[in-house]
């Protein structure tokens, strides 16, 4: 029986991570944009553990291959590009873009990428989400249909007489089923979107990742190829630090205090993520953050300069934590210089291709600063109150009123797609021909 609703009649967006090696490259594959999606992070190749963000694109995947859908190999045929740990103020002669020169400090991530000039930034990583699946039922010829359908069409989930049950089952095997076709479709790590209305249930966010967790296992899919993107709630942040005592890697989102990122680093989360633009444009519209307004006297960039990325980076470096910091939401060049060192910048395609385009000559003299480095981190000095231990009380009297309304309006923003993905699920099931 078919249902009265077609799963491609719906418009929607993609909130999907790709990571992207920021190396020319040459494979087989053509995108297409026809779906918003945002990036993640690529994972470091050893112990360092990595990890997105509500910036988004729009692209269709369309492959040609003469291999397999999904055997695709990647070939690598640049070195990837690291943060390194030494000071450098000048840009080496053997380079010959801005970009390259940038691309010494941190590693960089394309966001709002057009895929049409894919060779460009080939993906190493991706981020599977409820937006995602969302942008999936709305194409017809994505090669990622297939995986929805047959989670929807799970004899399992279908046997669940509980219809909450039945709809939780459908929505967890869609994730997974995209997440394993992401896995061989990337070399790096997929992480996957945790329901942000669990973001103040410590255990319901570990009872669902380990829901994920098991049926990544039932398909081989290695755990070490995975993350499990959570919101940085009190709650949030102590669902990562039991999961990574468990071995599971976990991305902490939607950090905008200091708070939120020293915890985080002390819970051992792999990736933590500062939305650098957002805490800048809350500054410009709103007042009564005393961190903000403490910045702002000082004539600082609320966004730049203050404890969401510089502070966070030597709490991190200094202490010796695990932990990778990504700042996203570059709003343009400046941005990204007065952040290099950072572990991971996220940055928009237009100040990309803007840094590119930007060919030097050998006699022309480019003076690019790091910013941050673990060397400076070391001599940075914390006062007692950001040295405590985090506890629930602390956590929250430190969360200013900028990080409190963003962090809401990030929870909502992925509530909100959750339920829309159960209502669309709800209206195509059983799929056709199920």
């Amino acid at each position: 029986m078919k249902p009265p609703y077609n799963m491609y009649d719906i418009k929607s967006q993609v909130t999907t991570s790709l990571y992207v090696k920021t190396t020319l490259a040459t494979h087989s594959i053509d995108f297409r944009i026809t779906t918003q999606m945002s990036l993640l992070l690529q994972s470091p190749p050893s112990s360092a553990l990595s990890a997105s963000s509500r910036q988004e694109l729009r692209v269709r995947f369309s492959v040609r291959s003469a291999t397999p859908r999904f055997a695709l190999s990647f070939r690598r045929s640049f070195p990837q590009i690291r943060a390194s740990a030494n000071f450098s103020s000048s840009l080496d002669s053997g380079l010959s873009t801005e970009f390259d020169a940038i691309s010494k400090f941190s590693e960089i991530v394309p966001d709002t990428v057009i895929f049409d000039d894919f060779d460009r930034f080939p993906p190493t990583a991706a981020t599977v989400s409820s937006s995602l699946l969302l942008g999936i039922c709305s194409l017809p010829d994505t090669i990622f249909r297939s995986a929805v359908e047959t989670a929807l069409a799970d004899s399992v989930c279908y046997g669940l007489e509980s219809p909450d049950a039945r709809m939780s089952c459908f929505c967890n095997k869609a994730l997974v089923n995209v997440g394993s076709d992401l896995v061989k479709l990337v070399p790096g790590r997929v992480s996957t979107e945790v329901d942000a209305r669990l973001a103040y249930d410590t255990h319901g966010i570990m009872r669902k990742v380990h829901d994920l967790l098991t049926l990544y296992n039932e398909i081989d899919v290695p755990p070490e190829r995975l993350l499990f993107k959570i919101p940085s709630t009190w709650q949030g942040i102590e669902a990562s630090r039991l999961l990574e005592s468990e071995g599971i890697q976990t991305h902490l989102t939607f950090v905008y205090s200091f708070a939120q990122a020293a915890a985080a680093a002390e819970a051992g989360a792999s990736v933590i993520q500062i939305f650098v633009g957002r805490i800048r444009d809350w500054g410009r519209n709103h007042s009564g953050d005393p961190e903000i307004e403490a910045a702002l006297k000082r004539g600082e960039d609320p966004g730049l300069a203050l404890d969401w990325v510089t502070k966070a980076y030597n709490y991190i470096h200094k202490h010796g934590h695990k932990s990778k910091l990504m700042a996203a939401a570059i709003r343009n060049k400046q941005d990204l210089f007065s952040l290099l060192g950072v572990d991971y910048i996220i940055a928009p395609l237009k100040v990309l291709e803007s840094l590119k385009e930007s060919v030097t000559s050998p006699n022309e003299k480019y003076s690019f600063v790091r910013r941050l480095s673990p060397n400076s981190a070391a001599s940075y000095n914390f006062s007692e109150e950001e040295l405590v231990k985090w506890d629930q009380l602390s956590f929250a009297s430190s969360m200013g009123p900028a990080a409190v309304e963003l962090l809401a309006a990030g929870l909502e923003g992925y509530a909100t797609q959750a339920k829309r993905v159960e209502e669309l699920f709800g209206k195509i099931w059983p799929p056709p021909n199920v």
